[in-house]
């Protein structure tokens, strides 16, 4: 029997039994059909906890357990049952319906983890638990999610955005990223880097592949608070343009341009990178986008290299940095796919971001005119600079609730440790694409072989 027919026929017989469920379940009958959902959805290989409002522990099944979930109540498991499940569970961890306790990132991808095989006799009774479950739930509130206007990705709209995002608080940022506050994945070439170790790498890699020369003007595209455009300058004497749409990043970024002695060489403005090109056509030798391309949009993708391309010199190089979807088969069938595709992160965290397999962007790219040089996934650097995060804001939660609300604390803190899964497990990567643009003759400024990138 298919999957579909096991679920057909699981919600015709439980349909059958919902009509003679009429009575408020007991609290040993919402026992019961809380163990068992739980025993269907909990991956089999787990290595949390999870604890009833009653204090009933089903341990983990590989000790020693290094995190623990607990629901707070008994309408908590049934708040987090409604559809979309990324949707439900996420809105109710804001509300603080459960707690994670420990390891955060061994929790976070709890919708994502179903491996339990059913038959139409297990989907009916686990139906009809999901029903009391939620019979018992009651009304909640819906946190509040980022309210946007206007055309997706429109000027005005990016803008907002932004600013949902990162003018949040550029102290709370503070907390938990470098010194450089470099908010984009880290490079941890020998694995034993602390996250400041980690970014200044990533600099130098990127600038590195780009051969900056003394003198040449790099154009950064999306400069958060300045950590790359500070760095080539500072170690590469580039000129630096730098742009945002960040009010709060723009402040920060010009106060530590001021501070590290480099405004003759660095300048950040507040502008939209498709009005770089109107005012400086062709001026850079050289252009980084780094985690930039995820606010672009894809039916924008085309427009955003064609202005890249025009503001390049001939010969000159562009540097994408951007978090990619996968396009491994995916692990779950479409069903448990569907459950589970609310949107949790558009709605909360990146609102209009759109993660777009490498394939599309490097089509998007050359079809701007762009010859591709180089790809590198990092996308196991990118988990291991998420832990670091998560283990910086565990650290300051006190002064991050301070800063932001606890609603927003929690959201960080699930949305990171979410993260570190997705990366782990390659349902998201991490590419720099090394773009060119060949002048009239075909010539790129690279050297035959890139061991100097490794020097």
């Amino acid at each position: 029997m298919t999957t579909g027919a096991v679920w057909a026929a699981g919600l015709t017989a439980a349909a059958l039994a919902a009509q003679q469920v009429r009575r408020p379940p007991t609290p040993t009958e919402l026992r019961a059909a809380a163990l068992d959902v739980l025993d269907a959805a909990l991956p089999q290989r787990r290595t949390f906890d999870v604890q009833l409002w009653d204090g009933t522990v089903l341990p983990a099944t590989v000790q020693p357990a290094s995190a623990r979930l607990v629901l707070n109540s008994e309408h908590s498991l049934g708040r987090m049952l409604g559809f979309p499940l990324d949707l439900s569970v996420g809105e109710a961890y804001l509300r603080g319906d459960f707690e994670i306790e420990g390891d955060i990132s061994e929790v976070a991808g709890l919708t994502t983890a179903f491996d339990t095989p059913l038959t139409p006799a297990r989907v009916a009774r686990l139906l009809r638990d999901v029903q009391r479950l939620r019979s018992q739930a009651g009304p909640a509130p819906r946190p509040v999610q980022a309210r946007l206007d206007g055309t997706p990705h429109s000027r005005e709209r990016d803008q907002q955005a932004i600013t949902y995002h990162y003018d949040l608080s550029n102290d709370f940022y503070r907390l938990w990223l470098d010194r450089r506050m470099v908010y984009s994945c880290g490079y941890f070439p020998a694995g034993t880097e602390t996250l400041d170790q980690a970014q200044t790498a990533k600099l130098e890699h990127i600038c590195r592949k780009l051969r900056l020369k003394p003198g040449e003007r790099l154009l950064d595209i999306g400069c958060g608070w300045g950590g790359l455009a500070i760095y080539a300058a500072g170690q590469y004497g580039v000129e630096v343009l730098g742009v945002t749409l960040s009010e709060a990043q723009l402040r920060e970024g010009r106060a530590r341009v001021e501070a590290a002695g480099l405004g003759h060489l660095v300048r950040l403005e507040l502008r939209d990178y498709r009005d770089v090109v109107a005012q400086e056509p062709g001026r850079f030798d050289k252009i980084t986008s780094v985690g930039m391309a995820e606010h672009v949009g894809r039916a924008n993708m085309p427009t955003y290299f064609h202005e890249a391309y025009k503001a390049l010199r001939p010969g000159g190089l562009m540097m994408n940095h951007a978090i990619g979807a996968s396009v491994q088969p995916p692990k779950f069938p479409k069903w448990v796919q569907a459950l589970t595709a609310g949107g949790f992160v558009q709605k909360y965290v990146f609102p209009d971001g759109e993660l777009l397999p490498l394939w599309e962007t490097l089509r998007d790219a050359e079809g701007a005119g762009f010859e591709v040089r180089d790809v590198e996934n990092l996308r196991e650097h990118y988990a291991r600079t998420l832990l670091c995060w998560s283990d910086n804001l565990e650290a300051h939660g006190e002064k991050a609730r301070a800063l932001v609300g606890e609603e927003r604390f929690r959201l960080w803190r699930l949305y990171i440790a979410a993260c570190v899964n997705g990366f782990r497990g390659g349902q998201l990567d991490l590419y720099q694409s090394l773009l060119a643009k060949p002048d009239e003759e075909g010539r790129v400024e690279l050297p035959p072989s890139r061991a100097d990138v490794y020097r």
